[in-house]
């Protein structure tokens, strides 16, 4: 093994979605954005297809396009499309593109117009998240979407939106997103545009709010194996979910100090009795938050160490106890599914205050990217 390595196991990925194609009669969408949320756009996109999935959905547009460079076939839609972008290369390439504004719209339409081909596009409305979506402009808006197909200028294929607290199921917000949905999707329905696909379920509304499943639920976090919400929703375990990224390192040094030695910058961490340290060869430039604690770190030689002091842009350092057996260019094991008792992305997440999306999203480039079918 090299310095650090992702090993991510792409049958976790097909149970992942096996598991929600099982619960829903809508098509279901494979969100591979991030990079596949940082476990490798192709192979999980490949993967997720083999097993059933109806679509990919990726944010970025150059994401989609190297989807289909790659050979993928499936419907493949870009949601994240700002002005200026290569409009063109998506409509030949028959990607699908989600329209927020009256700008975009205007450049996907004249894009179109260029090729002579129809730009397939999702309408994406605002429901409450102020975020995505159309906003103060709505009517004039859709006034002009239904101008545009009546001049067969456009063909929409799809309306959309984003729940905002799907992964906080007691909350009332969902609900009012949904029929806020329901009552925008009527008024373009009056206006002549009725599209095939209506989409909004994320994730957590996969897993807990039925009602909006319909044409399409969007199969993000889950597909990794990862809960949306570990404190609303229970863990990966207990939503039958597999987690798909095992991510290891070695220890570059393994070295003895006495009590009252310092850790890493700003001397931050004092060690309080005598023990043996290791020295991590991975740091916050690969993607380890420079903010996590002592929750965190590592499992080697057959049991838990933890993080002491400052994650450093390559390394970190852990506690591995005065009587660890473990010993320098030893393999150690930063998170994984748990099944051994090591730290878990959530655990990470928790340790860093932040969730377990970016725990994995943010793993980067130079931790290569090692793919298993356990």
């Amino acid at each position: 093994m090299s310095r650090a390595v992702a090993e991510v196991d792409l049958q976790a990925i097909k149970k992942n979605l096996t598991l929600i194609k099982s619960k829903t009669s809508a098509q279901v969408l494979a969100v591979v954005k991030a990079d596949g949320y940082g476990h490798g756009l192709i192979p999980v996109s490949k993967a997720a297809i083999e097993v059933g999935a109806d679509w990919l959905g990726t944010a970025l547009l150059e994401e989609a396009i190297e989807l289909r460079k790659n050979g993928i076939k499936v419907p493949i839609i870009a949601w994240l499309t700002p002005c200026g972008e290569d409009f063109k290369e998506a409509i030949n390439l028959d990607i699908d593109l989600s329209i927020s504004s009256l700008e975009v719209l205007t450049e996907i339409v004249t894009a179109g117009e260029q090729l002579k081909k129809l730009p397939r596009v999702h309408i994406e409305i605002d429901t409450g998240m102020s975020r995505g979506g159309i906003g103060n402009d709505w009517k004039v808006f859709a006034l002009e979407c239904s101008r545009l197909i009546k001049e067969n200028k456009m063909n929409v294929v799809g309306i959309w939106s984003h729940f905002a607290r799907a992964d906080e199921p007691l909350e009332k917000m969902s609900q009012e997103q949904l029929l806020v949905f329901t009552n925008m999707v009527d008024e373009l329905k009056n206006l002549g545009i009725e599209p095939k696909f209506l989409h909004i379920a994320n994730s957590a509304a996969a897993l807990t709010l039925k009602d909006s499943h319909k044409s399409i639920i969007r199969w993000g976090i889950g597909l990794y194996g990862l809960s949306p919400d570990i404190n609303n929703l229970g863990d990966s375990k207990s939503l039958n979910l597999q987690p798909a990224m095992k991510l290891k390192a070695k220890l570059n040094l393994v070295k003895t100090v006495k009590a009252g030695a310092t850790v890493g910058y700003g001397a931050s961490a004092i060690v309080t009795h005598d023990t043996k340290l290791g020295v991590v060869a991975i740091g916050y430039a690969d993607g380890i938050p420079r903010n996590a604690n002592s929750s965190a770190g590592v499992w080697v030689a057959g049991k838990r160490a933890p993080l002491i002091g400052r994650v450093s842009m390559d390394q970190f350092v852990v506690d591995l106890g005065a009587n660890s057996l473990a010993k320098t260019g030893d393999e150690v094991i930063v998170f994984g599914n748990g099944n051994q008792n090591e730290y878990t992305v959530d655990e990470w997440a928790k340790a860093c205050g932040t969730i377990n999306y970016e725990i994995v999203t943010r793993i980067g480039p130079r931790v290569p990217r090692i793919y298993t079918r356990e």
